[in-house]
């Protein structure tokens, strides 16, 4: 089977890229041949599958992201038209497509929950926005194409926002989780990295450690994560933020003018989140939306209980006061009595073990098998030859 996979960029920390990584890499194992079509994935791994690079000029003055991406669209679609291709999936909002994947989520539930925290004038931009505009109309394109055959959802919450906002048709919603490396992350990661890594940073063995893992600060809570962590408790918990930000000092400024900055500890991007895993009691992540976290994913197999938000997928995996608990993402003092409850679950060992074993059978083998599953149900006769 000849399968092309369409991401337009590389970010070696992001979700989606990890997906693809991870799908790729299934897929050829498999015995398919993967082609990526891409603007630019430099600093990623490139064995198993070719390459069709798409890197149309566009004007950044006039046109910005907007233009960016529609002329990244339009090469995709003539390179999916020219290739010869059983099954065309991808990732970006680009009409015309067989299978879309929704790792991002719908773009317009995106924006109704990111309005919540938004000012009079803010909401205007966000309304007006050239770049927002161009990608309603391409997410809405792209449902209506008559070429869709099927969308990948990572979660429900996906799913019923598709339905919601979009009228697709139950029976071409594919729920397939994200699939994580169970062996990579594991409870065990605890007596590895706990002592070494909490020393390094100078956080007491016996001091609660809550580990937040995300880019891109305004969408994963940050903000309110902070003001809700000003309000615990329990003043000896810590609080550590790995990730990638263009507004790293500007909550970390946050976070000196909240008085926290001392209990506090922001890392920067971490190409190897493992050791804090290890080290973490629980997982914090109040999102204002994510599909479906791999980050969550990791700290439920890495045995930490979690705390999401409403407009997390990862919410299907929570048991409240089992394994962790779901709040709204903008109710800080929820969130802050919910961080209390957290950091008492440290060392409960029933709470790590369910936190586990609700994840245990993500793995991916088990993404691989219900992709191809899908592909052959779409690629009929040419499908069976995989």
């Amino acid at each position: 089977m000849k399968i092309a996979i369409v991401r337009q960029r590389y970010n070696p920390f992001g979700g989606a890229e990890r997906f693809v990584e991870r799908a790729l890499g299934a897929l050829a194992d498999e015995g398919a041949e993967v082609t990526l079509i891409t603007r630019s994935w430099e600093g990623a791994p490139r064995e198993g599958f070719k390459q069709i690079t798409c890197d149309p000029p566009y004007s950044r003055l006039f046109g910005g992201r907007a233009a960016r991406d529609r002329s990244f669209s339009a090469a995709a679609q003539l390179a999916m038209a020219k290739g010869g291709f059983d099954i065309t999936q991808s990732h970006e909002r680009i009409p015309g497509c067989m299978i879309f994947r929704a790792g991002d989520g719908v773009h317009a539930a995106w924006l109704a929950h990111r309005a919540r925290v938004l000012g009079g004038l803010q909401k205007l931009a966000q309304a007006w926005s050239p770049y927002h505009r161009y990608v309603l109309g391409a997410e809405k394109a792209m449902f209506a194409h008559p070429a869709l055959r099927a969308v990948i959802c990572n979660s429900q919450m996906v799913a019923d926002e598709i339905c919601r906002f979009y009228g697709v048709d139950r029976n071409r919603l594919h729920v397939i989780y994200n699939g994580v490396d169970t062996a990579m992350f594991h409870p065990g990661l605890a007596d590895e990295f706990r002592v070494p890594t909490r020393a390094q940073a100078r956080i007491p063995e016996s001091a609660p450690l809550l580990l937040f893992v995300g880019s891109g600060f305004e969408r994963k809570g940050v903000p309110q994560l902070l003001r809700a962590f000003a309000k615990v408790r329990n003043q000896a918990t810590r609080l550590v933020i790995v990730g990638a930000d263009r507004k790293l000092k500007v909550m970390q400024a946050l976070a000196l003018k909240l008085g926290v900055s001392q209990r506090v500890l922001f890392t920067g991007p971490l190409k190897d989140v493992r050791p804090w895993y290890g080290a973490a009691d629980g997982f914090v992540l109040p999102t204002l939306y994510d599909p479906c976290p791999n980050a969550a994913l990791e700290a439920f197999a890495s045995g930490l209980p979690v705390v999401t938000s409403t407009t997390c997928g990862a919410q299907e995996w929570v048991r409240e006061g089992e394994n962790g608990w779901v709040v709204d993402a903008v109710d800080e003092a929820a969130l802050a009595l919910r961080l209390d409850d957290l950091a008492g679950l440290a060392g409960d060992a029933a709470a790590r073990a369910t936190a586990r074993r609700g994840v245990e059978a993500l793995t991916l083998p088990a993404m691989a098998d219900r992709l191809l599953a899908l592909y052959r149900s779409i690629g009929g006769a040419a499908a069976g030859r995989v």
